[in-house]
């Protein structure tokens, strides 16, 4: 008989098919969250003809997750689920109008689905990277705009990619970007570093907006970025980004990303800063009399651009429609570093940008930079060392979670496992608030940790870094050689960029 390796894994009721649908990569509908109720164990099925060994295992999950505490957990969350909310209804909340208070602890189950579903857009931008320096697409996206979303299995989000985000990596973040062995490359001086994505119609009605989506890139394996980054605070304003106050200030680093460009390449010619706010200006303008939201996510390194680009966003006036409406901006991180100094912090919050911080309590990268003068330091203290150039302050809110509540996770000390973004949604799917019992929600499957990580514990039986492409993208050819197939040109910039940035002021270094 066999066995689905799923099957094995999940020790909650089992999901019908018509009330969840499941793909490779964890996406489900996270509008509609009807849990059924039906108390069958997946093992059930299985004990007929499974090995003892097998058998065993699933008898312990079951006791290890299945008691009476997390069966009324999940019919509470079944109940919350079921009352009269509607996403289109509460969405000013679930996207931070009060700063989520009330909504995090106990956990608000349709939060915790928005969460986990702009974490997977987020983790999109690993699974569509390549990684490869044997790739001479290497530190590009494998796929065009118009498949993105059903290249990746994530069609039923409802989104189409209305932009590709490129940077020069010309700057000093070797361990940020990717570089091919091979001499015949795509891009010698660019990698891709994420994308803009806005709701179809099907999906706007259900979220009750418009929703215009910008994901960053981050860091999937290795830590060693955070040893690049300078950590040295420079004023927003040094960098041509405008700022009322010279005293507001930004790691270095970040900055340089985002405000780069190489004109001698194509998909660099255009600073990321220059293409994201020519695209939400022509995304605001396209979609003028509708009601709009603008959220942007990313993950490590990608979470410092998206609060970095919210706060351009903002203080450009990008979000102000011209009959006067203001586009709600809110930011959805995950295990993000700190950004930029206290009035950084006291300036984004005056702007009206909302931040919802994810974090794992084990996770390095949010300790980071500012290791002795941060939020955490004595307000007095925090008022001398302001005018460091090393003092450095978190913004927004911050939803802690401990993988060590987990009972599918490993109790490692490995910081990889605890930055890794798949196992931060996990966690978020296991939380229901403080002092709560870890119980998966939603279902999402729990081998997908393992996706690019050695994190699940052994006795699930799920590979460590299961997820890779076959043969290597290696294909056979007409006359039986194995080659690396050609891939489409990826687009470079929209032709009316130089238009927007005329329009924006910022045509004159073109």
């Amino acid at each position: 008989m066999a066995i689905s390796i799923y099957s094995t894994l999940l020790p909650f009721p089992k999901l019908s098919v018509s009330s969840r649908k499941y793909h490779p990569f964890g996406g489900s509908n996270p509008s509609n969250l009807t849990i059924p109720t039906t108390s069958t164990v997946c093992t059930k099925a299985l004990h007929s003809k499974t090995s003892d060994s097998l058998t065993s295992i699933i008898t312990e999950l079951e006791k290890e997750t299945l008691n009476k505490d997390d069966q009324n957990q999940r019919q509470e969350d079944i109940n919350t689920t079921h009352d009269e909310r509607r996403l289109s209804d509460v969405w000013r909340e679930l996207h931070g109008q009060d700063d989520w208070v009330g909504l995090l602890d106990p956990m608000d189950p349709l939060l915790r689905s928005e969460l986990i579903r702009y974490g997977e857009m987020a983790q999109a931008c690993y699974d569509a990277f390549d990684f490869d320096p044997f790739s001479k697409y290497c530190g590009s996206c494998r796929f065009v705009p118009r498949s993105f979303f059903p290249s990746l299995g994530m069609a039923q989000h409802g989104y189409h990619v209305s932009r590709y985000l490129f940077a020069t990596s010309n700057i000093n973040l070797p361990n940020f970007f990717k570089k091919s062995r091979w001499p015949k490359v795509w891009s010698k001086n660019a990698n891709w570093i994420g994308y803009v994505a806005v709701s179809d119609d099907e999906t706007t009605a259900r979220l009750g907006r418009r929703d215009i989506s910008i994901a960053w890139r981050g860091t999937v394996t290795r830590l060693e970025w955070i040893v690049d980054l300078m950590d040295f605070l420079k004023p927003i304003s040094g960098n041509k980004i405008p700022c009322p106050d010279p005293t507001v200030k930004v790691e270095s680093g970040f900055l340089d990303l985002y405000t780069d460009k190489d004109e001698t390449c194509r998909y660099s010619t255009f600073s990321a800063r220059e293409q994201i706010l020519t695209e939400i200006k022509r995304l605001v303008e396209k979609y003028s009399g509708e009601e709009l939201s603008i959220t942007i996510t990313g993950h490590s390194l990608g979470s410092a651009l998206a609060i970095l680009s919210a706060y351009d966003i903002t203080e450009t006036g990008l979000n102000v429609t011209a009959d006067g409406q203001v586009v709600p901006v809110s930011v959805l991180s995950f295990a993000g570093p700190r950004v930029g100094n206290v009035r950084f912090k006291e300036r984004l919050e005056s702007l009206g940008v909302k931040v919802l911080r994810v974090v794992n309590v084990h996770d390095v990268v949010p300790k980071s930079p500012g290791l002795f003068f941060n939020e955490h330091v004595a307000p007095r203290l925090m008022k001398l060392a302001e005018g460091l150039p090393w003092s450095y302050s978190h913004v927004g809110v911050q939803l802690e979670l401990d993988h060590k509540n987990s009972p599918f996770l490993k109790q490692t000390s490995d910081p990889v496992c605890a930055h890794n973004l798949e196992a931060h949604l996990h966690l978020l799917d296991g939380y229901h608030g403080k002092g709560h019992r870890f119980v998966l929600a939603s279902g999402r499957d729990p081998a997908l940790v393992n996706k690019a990580s050695d994190f699940l514990k052994d006795h699930y039986l799920v590979p460590p870094y299961w997820r890779q492409d076959e043969n290597k993208g290696m294909v056979r050819s007409k006359d039986g050689r194995w080659i690396q197939p050609e891939r489409p040109k990826l687009d470079d910039h929209p032709e009316d960029t130089h238009h927007h940035l005329k329009q924006l002021g910022l045509a004159s270094d073109h």
